[in-house]
């Protein structure tokens, strides 16, 4: 068996569809869904990606690389899509950006797409501006827990971290060593209101997770808790003409 390293640009196979969301308010939002190729998936990744008025979408580079790589590695489902008026290579979700307001009903319709597709056991996976619209808007029945990259705690509030507490999921929180708005010590002390919040540092670290080892490291952290009986660390190295995982 030949290998070859799966580096920044490596797409591995996967089922992978074009898809649009429809919003409560009338807006339909584009997107990607990408399957495990021969399985069905384990668990199902929503991701809300970084703030679209500072270059955030859809293809922002981890989310890009967890649909590049997960479904193979992990068994994992991945949804991504453009919140109300950002664009990507796919599309211009329609609508305009309100702050992190009116975004709740595209939280709210891509958990709807989850569950009317009978996606299995989905998670939230926001990265800075979409971990407040996880901490603001996702505490649905349907969501098993939410992951949180690099949460600024700007628009998300106290009384949000108790909303989640109540709502009594898992959160994972990773927070870089050297973020620019919320850094690991601070961080444990705002997440501490939310008793089933697990902070984890991450040494090195900083806001944009720049740098394949960064991306690995976030990578890992997302499967080890939403598919435990997948091995982490992920492999590095996949062979070519073996097809899926």
């Amino acid at each position: 068996m030949t290998t070859e390293p799966i580096r920044s640009m490596t797409v591995l196979p996967a089922r992978r569809e074009d898809v649009e969301l429809h919003t409560a308010d009338g807006l339909t939002l584009v997107g990607e869904l990408a399957l495990p190729a021969t399985r069905e998936p384990a668990a199902t990744l929503v991701t809300l990606h970084p703030l679209p008025t500072h270059g955030g979408f859809m293809d922002s580079h981890v989310f890009r690389k967890a649909a590049w790589r997960l479904p193979a590695l992990a068994d994992l489902a991945v949804l991504r899509f453009n919140t109300r008026g950002t664009s990507s290579p796919r599309g211009t979700s329609e609508g305009a950006f309100d702050g992190g307001d009116a975004e709740r009903f595209d939280v709210g319709a891509a958990v709807d797409y989850v569950e009317f597709n009978d996606l299995p056991h989905p998670w939230l996976v926001g990265w800075s501006f979409g971990t407040e619209l996880a901490l603001k808007h996702g505490a649905d029945p349907a969501v098993e827990g939410a992951v949180l990259l690099s949460p600024p705690l700007h628009r998300a509030t106290d009384a949000d971290l108790d909303a989640w507490a109540a709502f009594g999921r898992p959160l994972v929180v990773l927070v870089p060593e050297h973020d620019d708005y919320l850094r690991p010590d601070e961080a444990r002390r705002r997440f501490a209101r939310v008793p089933q919040a697990e902070v984890i540092p991450v040494d090195g670290g900083k806001h944009l997770w720049v740098g394949e080892g960064q991306v690995r490291r976030v990578l890992d952290e997302i499967v080890r808790h939403v598919n435990p009986a997948c091995p982490v660390p992920l492999p590095t190295e996949y062979d070519p003409d073996g097809g899926d995982r």
